[in-house]
């Protein structure tokens, strides 16, 4: 199957990344721990990483790839490499621009997005430093994002899959090499993040010249099919936009909140993101070009078999995920961070951060496919309306929780307005006639959910087994951590196997598919 073979490949390097990613994260957590430089650089990341997804795997992504497509298939390639050159164009001028105005203006953007910070003059110095460094980041990532989107459409997956594992060796190597020559920590992750975009940026113009394909940054110019690519640009950017906004006001809350808590929400996300980004990712990615060909070759079968195949394998993969990580956020947590200064009391806010967003690990992946399906048909517009429901009710849910349950709170709102837009997506796709669910996934996703469930029971009898481990050395946690982990999937297996969620044969194939698919895969 084409589809699982490119989840795998996409899902395989994004796997390497996360790792490298836990890696990189130990070593913040024990050296930065969750005080204020802690806060300051993780406002600096995300900052620059809320306009890539605006700009980049946004408005842009959404708009590009399905225009790009119809050229190389429709056009040929010398006219899709000219679209995509004055495409660039206009992506790099109208960023740079961007970038210097908010290196200009961040002390007066940082009061804006991180009031609470203004109490330690200290801390809201360290954000408007670390902010400056990180924020041309922005200008690389968002390029590397075009290159993407020519390359994927090509069906080299790869190469752009590959991008995030550079981003995490810059970060590591900043962290260890460069903080003891800097005045903290901090600071050598911010230049961290700054190398990072210029080492993504030429990996991927190296894979894009090699696949023959010569993108020159020349003068913007205002084509019709540029202006078409900014018609449908717009109603994703405002929705997007509003995205950001829903983002910005959690950071703003977060920021209100004691200290400490936008560094549990980064570590706990951290964790989160392993399954999203593994599965997610790999999914939405592989789908849309697939679903853009199948459906401008007319083939409305393959289209929805290649939907209801997605929406099944994201539910396989993603509810024993959300029910490991709900039960045993705990041990994660204290395995993966707690040590150095991420001390006892970090471990404990972080889990419980954890354990509220890990309900929502289906409903955001689940988004991600159907996402794939409206973008495939060129309608950006109706995904926004329902964005724009969903953010609004995140935003409510935000401010009445923050209250009793402080930044768990806003973990909570987060899962819970994911599975609203997830629902919604899926109603207007089925009344429209896009979406028929089949025979297989009405038989095999309710037998998956009693699988997860079987396997979050098993977890929680046996938690209080392993607790004088967990209790013990970094080894004795390393062990108990590996066999909670080893027992749920293997708890997981058997109730899908004998609930008829899957096939012997049909896991004999996954499996199979795993091995011959290794974490670094040989490039195609």
């Amino acid at each position: 199957m084409a589809l699982l073979g490119a989840i795998s490949t996409i899902g395989s390097y994004t796997m390497g990344s996360r790792i490298l990613g836990f890696v990189r994260d130990i070593l913040v957590a024990a050296m930065l721990g969750a005080g204020p430089v802690a806060d300051a650089f993780f406002v600096a990341f995300k900052l620059p990483n809320l306009f890539r997804r605006l700009f980049a795997e946004g408005a842009f992504s959404a708009a590009f790839v399905p225009l790009f497509a119809r050229k190389l298939e429709g056009d040929g390639r010398a006219e899709a490499e000219a679209f995509a050159g004055r495409a660039l164009a206009v992506l790099f001028w109208s960023l740079g621009l961007f970038v210097i105005a908010a290196e200009i203006g961040m002390p007066w953007i940082m009061r804006a997005l991180a009031p609470g910070f203004t109490e330690s003059p200290e801390k809201f110095q360290l954000a408007v430093i670390f902010t400056r460094i990180t924020f041309p980041y922005l200008m690389f990532i968002s390029l590397v994002s075009l290159y993407a989107g020519v390359l994927n459409s090509m069906e080299k997956f790869w190469q752009a899959a590959a991008t995030p594992i550079l981003l995490n060796i810059c970060l590591i190597g900043a962290v260890l090499g460069l903080s003891p020559l800097l005045p903290s920590p901090g600071h050598a992750l911010a230049w961290g993040v700054f190398a990072a975009g210029v080492v993504q940026f030429v990996w991927m113009w190296v894979h894009v010249r090699r696949a023959g394909i010569r993108l020159p940054i020349g003068w913007p110019r205002v084509t019709e099919d540029i202006k078409l690519l900014l018609v449908r640009m717009a109603p994703v950017a405002i929705g997007a936009g509003v995205y950001q906004i829903n983002l910005v006001i959690d950071m703003i809350i977060a920021s209100l909140l004691p200290s400490g808590s936008i560094s549990y929400l980064f570590f706990a996300d951290r964790v989160n993101q392993l399954p999203l980004g593994v599965i997610g990712v790999a999914v939405g990615t592989a789908l849309l070009p697939m679903l853009s060909r199948q459906l401008r070759a007319g083939d409305t079968a393959a289209a929805m078999n290649s939907q209801n195949r997605a929406l099944e394998i994201s539910l396989f993969l993603t509810l024993p995920a959300a029910a490991a990580l709900a039960i045993i956020a705990g041990p994660i947590v204290l395995v993966f961070f707690g040590r150095g200064a991420f001390d006892v009391h970090a471990v404990g806010a972080t889990a419980r951060a954890l354990a509220a967003y890990a309900w929502g690990i289906p409903a955001f992946v689940i988004i991600k496919t159907l996402a794939a399906s409206y973008f495939a048909r060129e309608d950006t517009k109706t995904p926004i309306v329902v964005g724009l429901f969903a953010m609004a009710v995140n935003v409510i849910l935000n401010l009445i929780l923050m209250g009793p349950f402080l930044h768990v709170g806003l973990a909570m709102a987060s899962a819970i307005s994911a599975w609203l837009n997830a629902g919604l997506l899926a109603v207007v796709l089925i009344r429209r006639g896009h979406l028929r669910i089949d025979a297989r996934l009405r038989r095999s996703a309710p037998r998956m959910i009693i699988a997860a469930a079987a396997m979050a029971l098993g977890l929680w009898f046996a938690l209080p087994m392993l607790a004088p481990w967990l209790d013990g050395g970094l080894s004795l946690r390393i062990i108990a951590l590996a066999l909670l982990v080893a027992g749920g999937l293997a708890v997981y297996g058997l109730a899908a196997l004998l609930s008829g969620a899957v096939s012997r044969d049909e896991l004999n194939r996954i499996l199979r598919r795993r091995a011959a698919c290794p974490l670094w895969p040989a490039p195609p």
